[in-house]
C-alpha cells in the first residue's frame, strides 16, 4: 500500500545520502523513481541533488507555486508509470504542496518519500515540515550527533566567527559553513551568546 513518508532530522544527518540510496535501490530493481527538489536550493545546480559525501543525481526542480500532483502526473505519462517519488529538502514545501503529495499517494497510489529538516535556526517548524508531521503516514527521524556528544535535534545558524545568528529570513541556503546541528541544551547556550561553534573544516584556500 502506498504511503506518505517523512524522514526528518537536523542538518548534516545524511538525509540526501539516504534519499539517493533509496532511489538507487528502486532503480537497481528495474523500478522507476523520480526525485523532486526545490529550485531555490541550487547548491548542486538547478535540477540536481548532491550529498556531502559526493553522491548525486538528476532531479526535477519545482517552484513553490507548482502543483506537484500535476507534475507527478506528467512524469507518469512521460515515463509510462512511476514506482516511487522522492522529495529532497521537503521543509521548503508549501502547505498546498504537501497536500498534493498526499494526493499522489491516495489517488495515484505511488509512495512518496520526503526528506527534510524539522525546524529552522530559531527552533521553529518549517511550513513543509509542519504539515508533513501532521499528514504523513509514517515519520522517521534520521539521527545525528552534536559536537558535545549528545544527540543533535536542532540547527543553529552561525556567522563566520561561529557565533549564533538570530535575525534574518527563515530560508537562507547554505551548508556546513552556515548551519550546525546541535543538541537542545547546546542550542540554548549558543543562542544565549555563551559560546561559539568552532568550524568543522578549515576554509578552502582561494586562488
Amino acid at each position: 500500500m502506498a504511503k506518505l513518508y517523512f524522514y526528518y532530522s537536523a542538518m548534516n544527518a545524511g538525509k540526501t545520502t539516504t534519499l539517493l540510496q533509496s532511489a538507487h535501490n528502486y532503480r537497481e530493481r528495474g523500478m522507476r523513481a523520480a526525485i523532486l527538489t526545490p529550485r531555490l536550493d541550487h547548491r548542486a545546480g538547478v535540477g540536481r541533488v548532491a550529498s556531502r559525501i559526493g553522491l548525486s543525481s538528476e532531479a526535477v526542480a519545482f517552484d513553490r507555486g507548482d502543483d506537484l500532483l500535476a507534475r507527478v502526473r506528467s512524469l507518469v505519462d512521460a515515463a509510462g508509470g512511476l514506482d516511487c517519488v522522492l522529495v529532497d529538502e521537503a521543509q521548503f514545501l508549501s502547505r498546498a504542496q504537501v497536500w498534493q503529495l498526499s494526493e499522489v499517494v491516495d489517488a495515484l497510489r505511488i509512495p512518496v518519500l520526503c526528506y527534510g529538516l524539522r525546524t529552522d535556526f530559531r527552533g521553529e517548524l518549517f511550513e513543509g515540515s509542519q504539515h508533513l508531521l501532521a499528514w504523513a503516514d509514517e515519520l522517521s527521524e534520521i539521527k545525528t550527533i552534536c559536537h558535545t556528544g549528545k544527540k543533535a535535534t536542532m540547527t543553529v545558524r552561525v556567522d563566520d566567527q561561529g557565533y549564533a545568528v538570530q535575525d534574518g529570513p527563515q530560508v537562507e541556503i547554505g551548508g556546513n559553513e552556515r548551519y550546525v546541528s546541535v543538541s537542545r541544551a547546546e542550542f540554548k547556550r549558543i543562542v544565549r551568546g555563551e559560546g561559539r561553534i568552532e568550524p568543522a573544516q578549515p576554509p578552502l584556500p582561494l586562488g
